[in-house]
C-alpha cells in the first residue's frame, strides 16, 4: 500500500497516489516491500495498481539511479512473522500488562531484519524463506546469536521444539555472500565467561561475512513474575569485560583487519571507563544497537560546538535524560558559547519498568512528569529525548504525549532527536 508519493518524482509523474495498492511489477506478483524493491529496480516498470477497488496499469520510466519517490505503508502486525521462542531474557515478556497491543508483538521476520535492522534468531526460518534470502541477496541481516554452543543456545531461547543450532545457518549465509551482524545479549552466569569466549572465537572464522559481533548487556525490568531468575552485570564485571573485549580486539585487528567484536556503550558507562575513539568503531555500522552511539553523538556535539556562533535565547531550560547518561550530558553542555543559557540536566529514574533500565529510550511520560513535578522551576521549556517517542505519532511507551506533559507541567515540552545539530538548535532557540 502506498503511504506517500513525493512530488516531482517518477511515481508522481506516473500518477501514483497515497492509498494505491501495488499488486504487480512487470507481471511479477508482489508479496511485500522487499519484492517491491527487488523487482522495482529496473528503469522501465509496468505496475499493476488497485485504486478504489478497480485495477489499472501504470507505466513508469526513470533515469538510472533515480528513486521512484514512493513510500510504502509499514506492515501490519498480522503480516509479520512472529517469534516462537521464549528467550529467558526477552524484553517483551517483561512488559507490564495493559499497554498497547503492538508492543507485545514479537517479530522474528527476516524482512524486517533486512529493511530495518531488527535482530532475528534464524531458528524459525523455513527453507522457502532461506531460499528467498539467497535469491534476492538480502544483505545485511542482523542475527541474535547469544551462544554458539547448541545446548546453551537452546536453553537461552527457551527450549524451543525446533533446532537452535546457529553455526550451520551462518555458514550457509556466509557461503552465499550474505553479510551478517551478530549480537550476543550477555546474561551473567549463563553465556558469559568461557561461553562468551567460545561464541566470539567460533564466529570469528566467518568474518568478513559475519562482519561484526556486538555484546550488549541484558536489560531487566521489575515485571519478571514467573520468569527465569536473571541478574545484570556488576560494576566489577563490567570493568573486566571492557578489558577482555579490548584484548580480543587487539588480537583480531591484525588477523582480520577488523576489531570484529564490539561492546555496548552501557558497559563502558557502568564500568566508568572511557569510550573508545571514533575510529575504533569502524564506521559505526551497528550504532543503532548501542555500539558507539554515545561516541558518535558526543563527537558530533563537540564538532558543532566549535562552529557555533556565540548568542542565543539566554534562557533556563530543563533537559531530560536517563540516569545512565545524564552525568555525561551535563558535562558535555558545559562551556557552550551560548551566553546566559542555563541548561539543567535532570536524570529521570525509570520507575515504570524499574529493574536495571537507565537508558533514555525507555523513559515514559508519567515518569518524566512525576520527576519534573518535584524539580521546581523548569525554566522556559523542557527538552525530552526523541528516542523515547514512537516514530510517526510521537507517543511515549505509556501512551502519553509531549502535549500531555505540557498541560501537566505548565511549560512547553519539546522532543529533540539524538543528533548534535538538533540538540544545539533546541538549546539556541530556548
Amino acid at each position: 500500500m502506498v503511504a506517500t508519493v513525493r512530488p516531482r518524482t517518477p511515481a508522481a509523474s506516473a500518477g501514483l497516489t497515497a492509498g494505491d495498492r501495488i499488486l504487480t511489477i512487470n507481471g511479477r506478483a508482489l508479496r511485500d516491500a522487499i519484492d517491491f524493491q527487488f523487482y522495482g529496480a529496473e528503469d522501465r516498470l509496468e505496475l499493476g495498481v488497485e485504486r478504489d477497488g478497480t485495477r489499472r496499469g501504470v507505466r513508469l520510466t526513470r533515469r538510472p539511479g533515480t528513486e521512484l519517490g514512493v513510500e510504502l505503508e509499514a506492515p501490519r502486525p498480522g503480516d509479520i512473522a512472529t517469534c516462537a521462542n521464549k528467550c529467558v531474557f526477552c524484553f517483551i515478556h517483561q512488559l507490564p500488562r495493559g499497554m498497547r497491543r503492538s508492543l507485545y508483538v514479537k517479530d522474528d521476520d527476516f524482512r524486517l531484519s533486512f529493511l530495518h535492522g531488527n535482530y532475528i534468531t534464524l531458528s524459525d526460518l523455513d527453507e522457502p524463506s532461506f531460499a528467498r534470502i539467497l535469491e534476492q541477496r538480502l544483505s545485511p541481516l542482523y542475527v541474535s546469536v547469544h551462544a554458539t554452543d547448541p545446548e546453551l543456545r537452546w536453553a537461552l531461547l527457551g527450549r524451543p521444539r525446533h533446532s537452535a543450532e546457529i553455526l550451520p545457518r551462518l555458514e550457509r549465509l556466509a557461503k552465499a555472500g550474505i553479510r551478517v551482524h551478530a549480537q550476543i545479549v550477555l546474561c551473567p552466569d549463563l553465556n558469559d565467561g568461557r561461553h562468551l569466549e567460545r561464541t566470539v572465537h567460533e564466529l570469528s572464522p566467518l568474518h568478513p561475512h559475519v562482519a561484526t559481533t556486538a555484546i550488549v548487556p541484558v536489560g531487566l525490568t521489575r515485571h519478571r513474575e514467573r520468569l527465569p531468575s536473571l541478574r545484570t552485570l556488576t560494576a566489577g564485571e563490567a570493568e573486566a569485560l571492557v578489558d577482555t573485549v579490548a584484548g580480543w580486539q587487539a588480537r583480531f585487528l591484525p588477523r582480520l583487519d577488523s576489531r570484529f567484536v564490539f561492546l555496548g556503550d552501557e558497559v563502558y558507562l557502568q564500568a566508568g571507563r572511557p569510550l573508545p575513539p571514533a575510529e575504533d568503531y569502524e564506521g559505526f555500522a551497528i550504532a543503532e544497537d548501542g555500539i558507539g552511539l554515545v561516541r558518535r553523538f558526543e563527537d558530533g556535539v563537540l564538532r558543532a560546538r566549535a562552529r557555533l556562533r556565540p548568542g542565543g535565547a539566554g534562557r533556563r531550560l530543563t533537559l531530560v535524560s536517563g540516569v545512565l547518561y545524564a552525568p555525561r550530558l551535563a558535562r558535555l553542555l558545559e562551556g557552550l558559547p551560548l551566553p546566559g543559557l542555563d541548561a539543567r540536566v535532570v536524570a529521570v529514574p525509570n520507575e515504570f519498568f524499574g529493574g536495571s533500565l537507565g537508558v533514555a529510550g525507555l523513559l515514559t511520560g508519567q515518569d518524566i512528569q512525576r520527576c519534573l513535578a518535584a524539580q521546581g522551576d523548569l525554566g522556559a521549556a523542557v527538552l525530552v529525548p526523541g528516542v523515547a517517542l514512537r516514530d510517526g505519532d510521537g507517543v511515549f511507551l505509556d501512551d502519553l504525549t509531549p502535549a500531555d506533559l505540557e498541560r501537566a507541567l505548565g511549560v512547553p515540552v519539546v522532543a529533540v532527536e539524538p543528533e548534535p545539530q538538533a540538540l544545539l538548535r533546541a538549546l539556541r532557540a530556548g
